[in-house]
């Protein structure tokens, strides 16, 4: 897989950011909309340890070898696209109030605007999609966007439009009926955002 975290990264950033960062956007990659198979086959030789993490790391390399860029895309459709609807709703508005557009997304479109970050025009999603929110913090954590990238700014990010639904969000992906290869995405997000939690929780 390309190392897009560091290819976009326009300053010096720890190794621990960067590792941090490409999960971030491993995750909004795979969350907004089915992988290709190229990062099929990048997964596919991902590396783990006995850490939550770790397991979900090896898990998540088994399913991609086993499974087909069809596959993926039948998958991704059932839960995030479907008739109507998916089987998850993958939005902050949504698992904060039980309804779509409502506050949580205006008040994200606020804090956006005053950190100068800008949707990308090709993006027809609301902006508060996991997806999307996900790449902004791996954005944020690389010094991509124009505001401060700092872990206070990070933090304030983190705190304010993920900490409060990420971990639930993945949980139901983990545990959701048609998620076979996305049920270790799932277990990958829930383990990444208790780790983050935690990191975030000691500033």
């Amino acid at each position: 897989m390309n190392n897009t975290a560091e290819t976009q990264c326009p300053r010096s950033v720890t190794e621990q950011d960067r590792a941090r960062a490409q999960i971030y956007q491993l995750l909004g990659v795979l969350l907004s909309g089915p992988p290709s198979s190229e990062l099929l086959k990048g997964l596919a030789s991902l590396q783990g340890d006995d850490t939550p993490l770790g397991v979900a790391s090896k898990n998540l390399a088994v399913l991609a070898e086993r499974t087909t860029p069809s596959d993926a895309e039948r998958e991704y459709n059932n839960l995030f696209v479907g008739l109507g609807r998916g089987e998850l709703l993958p939005y902050t508005s949504y698992y904060l109030t039980g309804f779509l557009n409502e506050k949580p997304l205006a008040e994200l479109r606020t804090d956006l605007m005053a950190r100068g970050i800008k949707a990308r025009s090709d993006v027809k999603e609301p902006e508060d999609h996991i997806g999307t929110l996900c790449e902004i913090m791996s954005g944020i954590i690389t010094g991509q966007f124009p505001c401060d990238s700092d872990l206070a700014s990070q933090k304030a990010f983190f705190d304010a439009h993920l900490a409060q639904w990420a971990a639930l969000f993945f949980t139901d992906l983990e545990e959701a009926q048609s998620a076979i290869f996305y049920g270790p995405v799932g277990s990958l997000g829930r383990a990444f955002m208790a780790v983050e939690t935690d990191a975030f929780a000691i500033q």
